[in-house]
């Protein structure tokens, strides 16, 4: 997953925090930051509120109840937000088979280039979003400006969307291991080896509820069209921009408008978007992955805990392997289920700590529009708090030490928002609790282990990095269960490989291969 750190707010209830972020319009705000100035293009009330409607199949819709999208340094409003409710989902869920047979009328082979010229829309074309018309740079700005994700953040989740739609057709034909695609249309037929096989797709539609912390999960849900799937999209109330402005490059792209809808809404609607639809993917907690666990409909990407695990035998060379550690940890501010949040080793711990600590201790909270900014803005009051609070009784415990203490407060608190600094904590035996937490920032926990231990001791794990050359453990990691992803050598856990599967083939989710006979003459 360009996955996500829901660690405190579970997936579904989070949406309703936006109640506490709905404040009255005060206009810029003064001395907010110091020495932090505000967007020209956001600050001051020189700019259009954009009034974002509902989408029900490609069609706008007005709700008399509206939420507030506002700027996390200013308390300004960027947009207004029509909130759908759980009774229009269910009479609109009436017409999902429709967006599929839509879909169904266009060519796989047509559809493809359409995602192509989609990605080159999002990424550069002036395009509708509500009442207006936003270019790249106020979608960057309008992003960051939300979420508290860094602008040059942004932009480098716009390139990954842009990346993946280029790429459709190899993507596809990877996930869908070389299957000849109109057999998805058609449901059946001969494979090159000339074996029958049949495909069905489970759901008209596949439905999400998205999160507003993580924009690069988006990229999950691309390859959706093109296999002649509809959209119902629930987006995070901080975060209604990159769903918008995709439905918008789709559409100019010629992709049909009732294969897309929109919902924003509270927690309410994520759970119907649940409810509704027979294949739903959603973002949360480690509470949301439990209560869906065994759920077929319910594909669920939460907390990655992903790791780098250093080898006995490369182990005494770490040094070379520290921009990787760093990088792993700190890009993208911490906030996918890809970063690194444990490093594993047998020895050198608390050097290797001590390293990570030198790099990534001193880096400080800066504006959004900074390109420098390397750490993202919590603009959910309260929520750096509790994380940074959480961290602290954690820290009680024997054995664990703050490695970046030395470099200041973790917590940076501003007037409507609040940063949380890398933290790098060291372990010095895997049965501390902490060693096995994960939080949205940049934050890591070096913990000596026994190689001989570390595949039972890490626990679940998203992305594993395993630097060693020794083929022994090689095999072992292989074939542990408790590995999703797992790169052997000097990999970053963020480096991701477009043509292979993110926690979970998405064909595999929607279509389920089975049995099927036909006379020749029919196939």
């Amino acid at each position: 997953m360009l996955g996500v750190r829901c660690r405190l707010l579970d997936g579904l209830a989070a949406a309703l925090l936006r109640c506490e972020l709905c404040g009255p319009d005060t206009g810029a705000a003064s001395g907010v930051f110091e020495n932090f100035p505000c967007h020209d293009s956001l600050a001051g009330g020189n700019y259009h509120i954009v009034k974002i409607p509902v989408l029900r199949w490609g069609q706008s819709y007005e709700s008399l109840e509206l939420d507030k999208v506002v700027h996390f340094v200013t308390g300004e409003t960027l947009a207004q937000v029509s909130q759908a409710n759980p009774g229009l989902l269910a009479r609109d869920m009436k017409k999902a088979q429709r967006a599929r047979d839509v879909l169904r009328e266009i060519p796989i082979r047509d559809l493809v280039p359409m995602m192509k010229k989609a990605g080159e829309l999002f990424k550069d074309a002036t395009l509708p979003m509500g009442d207006g018309q936003q270019s790249p740079d106020d979608f960057a700005r309008q992003q960051s400006a939300s979420t508290g994700l860094p602008e040059h953040m942004c932009k480098a989740n716009m390139a990954k969307n842009h990346f993946v739609l280029s790429n459709m057709e190899r993507i596809l034909d990877c996930l869908t291991r070389g299957l000849d695609l109109e057999i998805l249309t058609r449901g059946y037929g001969l494979e090159s080896r000339g074996v029958i096989v049949s495909y069905q797709a489970q759901s008209p539609v596949l439905g999400l509820v998205l999160p507003s912390n993580s924009p690069g999960v988006h990229t999950l849900w691309m390859p959706v069209i093109p296999m002649q799937i509809g959209l119902v999209l629930k987006p995070g109330p901080q975060e209604p921009w990159t769903p918008y402005r995709m439905a918008a490059a789709f559409f100019q792209a010629g992709v049909p408008r009732e294969a897309i809808s929109i919902y924003p809404g509270g927690g309410e609607m994520g759970a119907e978007v649940v409810n509704r639809c027979r294949r739903v993917k959603i973002f949360g907690s480690t509470e949301t992955v439990q209560r869906y666990h065994g759920n077929p409909c319910v594909q669920v990407h939460g907390p990655g805990f992903s790791k780098i695990l250093l080898g006995d035998d490369l182990v005494d060379q770490w040094e070379k392997y520290l921009d990787l550690m760093v990088d792993s940890v700190h890009l993208n501010s911490g906030r996918g289920c890809i970063n690194c949040s444990g490093l594993w080793a047998s020895r050198h711990t608390q050097e290797i700590a001590q390293a990570l600590a030198e790099r990534l201790g001193p880096i400080d909270a800066k504006p959004p529009e900074d390109p420098s900014a390397g750490i993202a803005a919590f603009t959910v009051p309260g929520q750096a708090q509790a994380i940074h609070a959480s961290i602290l009784d954690k820290l009680k415990e024997e054995g664990v030490t703050d490695v970046t203490a030395k470099f200041g407060s973790r917590l940076v608190e501003k007037e409507r928002c609040a940063y949380l600094r890398p933290w790098v904590i060291h372990c010095d035996a895997p049965e501390r609790k902490i060693a096995q937490t994960e939080y949205m920032f940049p934050y890591v926990t070096v913990v000596q282990c026994s190689q001989a231990e570390m595949i039972d001791k890490i626990g679940p794990t998203l992305v594993c990095s395993a630097i060693t050359n020794d083929k022994k453990w090689e095999r072992q990691l292989i074939d542990a269960t408790n590995i999703d992803r797992l790169n052997i050598g000097p990999i970053p856990t963020i480096q991701l490989n477009w043509l292979q599967p993110h926690e979970g083939n998405i064909v595999d989710f929607l279509f389920r291969a089975r049995a099927f006979q036909a006379p020749p003459e029919r196939t």
